[in-house]
Order: structure tokens, then sequence, then C-alpha cells
């Protein structure tokens, strides 16, 4: 009999837009309303290619196994470590990364997640500095100034600007797309500069540069240059003139300032610049992460509660230690001394660098994975999960850090069980074997 579920939560992006509807036919998803292309894919492509039975891999190759073999399997693995790394978390629910919190632990390890690779230089910039933020829902009703910096949210997040920020009408903004003015400061003409009433076409990998020119001139200091990251120094004036008849801004920033020469300074300057031009021009300002995965923010809350910290924390010691540069997942991994991985909600085969997979290709891994993908060439241990938001419920955090509740919509494969009771399962029989 064919159903519609409605306000589905979309499991792909930070987004994490929650008016979706799902057809539901005889346990089968048939269709979707509401969700953008990349959102409906995800839905119509969660019941197949699935891996149908948990394998462990026997004289190179990969053979079924009972769930009790692979779960006894990863115990052994993980327990008989010294340095494991319990990796990835950023498309599993946050009671599934509170209990690989414990895992690690249990068996003195290492847990990473995928923010490691996009903004973890946001989240030292943000402990250094603070962070003046809000939630997507104040963007919508108050901002009349939007910039998007680094980042272009046409691709990677198709919904954003349509149910967020440029284009709804907020309880302040009645007029929608005519109420906000759109920056976008990007080396590249995107689809999102398209959009923008003004595109300011920096030069690679210049922008703490014209960040600081930015700060400057809010700071009444003269600019010599005539160009700084290859814009006229009038034009930079211009443009914080103009910023500045504005009541309330947002600035949206992504991996093109995240993942570039300055990391984390790179954030740390546009803090600072947040907080002047509150403080100097008037004009509310805020600032906030495009997270990618859809818990990948979530995976940053949920370890900090655990453990203090919010990413690459360390219990070799017994107690957890967080030492970015020393104990992210590549250091770890580019030094050889990770002896075991365990991979769950991520794909290391296509953001790993060759050098971390070479490493990786000799140790043992277990993976936590609905579907083929590139680490399972390399996997020991495979067991296949419920996907969180299509087949088991569970808590996820949109971008703005607002817990959002997934929802179960079709039954999931008969040996798939979610990851909350696979981990579960796991840690009960490390306990037993340290």
């Amino acid at each position: 009999m064919m159903r519609e579920i409605k306000n589905v939560p979309c499991p792909f992006c930070g987004c994490l837009c929650d008016d979706g509807v799902v057809i539901v036919d005889d346990n089968k998803i048939i269709g979707t309303r509401n969700l953008c292309r990349i959102g409906h894919q995800k839905f119509a492509h969660a019941q197949k290619g699935r891996f149908e039975t948990p394998q462990i891999r026997k004289n190179g190759k990969l053979e079924p196994v009972s769930l009790d073999e692979a779960f006894d399997k990863s115990a052994q693995i993980l327990a008989n470590a010294e340095r494991p790394l319990l990796y990835g978390w950023c498309s599993t629910s946050a009671e599934a990364i509170q209990i690989g919190c414990e895992l690690a632990e249990a068996c003195g390890g290492i847990i990473d997640c995928t923010a490691t690779l996009c903004h973890g230089p946001s989240l030292l910039a943000i402990q250094d500095q603070g962070a003046p933020s809000c939630t997507l829902g104040e963007v919508m009703n108050r901002a009349d100034l939007v910039i998007y910096w680094g980042c272009n949210p046409m691709h990677a997040h198709p919904r954003h600007m349509s149910r967020y920020s440029v284009f709804p009408r907020g309880l302040f903004r009645k007029r929608g797309r005519r109420s906000r003015t759109i920056i976008v400061v990007d080396p590249r003409r995107t689809d999102t500069a398209k959009l923008a009433d003004l595109h300011i076409q920096i030069a690679p990998g210049s922008d703490h540069m014209l960040v600081h020119t930015f700060r400057e001139i809010i700071n009444s200091y003269d600019v010599t240059h005539e160009t700084v990251a290859g814009i006229p120094a009038d034009a930079i004036r211009e443009t914080i003139e103009a910023m500045g008849q504005h009541q309330w801004a947002v600035l949206f920033f992504g991996m093109g300032l995240t993942q570039q020469m300055g990391k984390d300074r790179n954030i740390d300057v546009a803090i600072k610049f947040i907080h002047e031009f509150n403080k100097y021009i008037g004009t509310k300002t805020v600032l906030m992460p495009m997270r990618g995965h859809y818990n990948v923010a979530g995976s940053n809350v949920t370890i900090c509660a655990e453990t203090g910290h919010p990413f690459a924390v360390d219990f070799s010691r017994g107690y957890p230690r967080y030492h970015p540069g020393e104990t992210t997942a590549m250091d770890v991994l580019y030094r050889g001394e990770v002896d075991a991985m365990l991979n769950i909600a991520a794909n290391p085969g296509t953001s790993f660098s060759n050098r971390a997979l070479a490493h990786l290709a000799k140790i043992p891994l277990i993976n936590i994975e609905p579907h083929n993908q590139q680490s399972m060439q390399i996997s020991d241990v495979v067991i296949p999960p419920a996907i969180v938001g299509v087949e088991c419920d569970g808590t996820a955090y949109r971008m703005d850090n607002i817990p959002i509740k997934m929802k179960k919509i079709v039954d999931p494969p008969e040996n798939s069980m979610p990851d909350t009771v696979i981990l579960g399962e796991i840690l009960k029989r490390v306990k037993e074997y340290v």
C-alpha cells in the first residue's frame, strides 16, 4: 500500500531540511517531494547496491559471516591494537557517536571525525576567539546582507539560499530576495556568484590579506597599496561603506577559506573582523561555517560533550587528550602509528590522501558501511548497518547546531542493524577482551 511520509529531515547536507515528503510502497522508496536533487538521490539510491550480510576477509577474499562472528572479529582487532583509530561519524546519529566515544576509551584509541578534513580549522579559531553566531531561522527573519565566502551553496547546499538565507520572506524581510543584498567572495565565477549583487573575485590564496584590509579600514588605518588581493583599494573601501548601510549581516564561509594556506588563521582574522564590524560600524553581524555532511556538526557537538574536545581525541594515556597537529587522523596515519582502524559513516577512499591510504592498506580495517565504496577493497571486516534517517531514527545537528530528530522511513534489510546496536555489541566484547 502506497503512503506518504511528511516532514522528513533530509540526511544529506548540513541544512537538514525537514520539510521533505517521501513516498513509500511496500517498504520501497518510490519518490520524494520538496527535496533538492541530491537529497532525492540520497533516498532513491538508499536501498540499492547494499551489502546484505556481514563479511570478513579470509585468504584475501571477503566472505559472508554471521553478525556475531563479525562483532567478535571487530572487537578482537580493536582490543589487540595498541593505537586504534575510530574515524568518520559525519553521517550517523549522535547516539551512535556517544557509544563511539565510550568504545574509543575502552580500547585506548583515537576518535576523530571528518571535520578534521574540512572545518577543523574553524573549530580551532572559534576556540581561540569565540564566535558571534545565530540560528538559520534568525538569518531568514533578520538578514538584509548575506555574504558567501569560499563556498558555493548552489551546488553543495542546494536549498540553503531558498530555505534560509536569500529568497525566503522573513519576519523583518517581507520582500524576500528584494530585501537582501548578496555578496560572494570567490576566485571563481560560480553559479552562486552569478546570483550575487556583488562578486568580489579575489586572487586565489589571498583571503587572509583581504580580511585584514577590511579590518584596517574599519580601524581607520590608511590602505597604502593600490590593489589588495587583486581588488582595487577604492573598491574595498566602497564595499565596507556599502556593508555598513545594512541592519543585520551574516557571513557564511566554506572550505575555500578553511582549506587553503593559513587555515585556522583565516577564520581567526574573519572572527576579529566580525567583532570589529559589530563594535565600530553598528551593523549586527554574525558568521557561520557551511557544514557539509548532515551530522558533521553533531559529531563535533557530541564528541565535545563526551570528552571535552570537538575532534581528534586520544585516549591512549587513559584520559582524553586533544592536540591537533599530533592526534588528528592524518597525523597518526602519516606517522604510521595507527595499527587498526574502524571507519563508520564516511568514505576515506575518496577523502584521504594517497599517503594515508597507503598506510591504511597495511593495517586491519573495520568498515561499518551499507554500500560498496572504495575502502571496501582493503577492509578486513564489513558490517552493513541500517541507514540513519532512512531505516532507523536518531538525532542529528544542523549546521547552526540545532538538533533535529531523524525519521525511520522503511524497514532495513534483515541483517542490517542500527549503528547504535552494532557499536554497542562491539563495545561489550571489547570490554571482555581488554
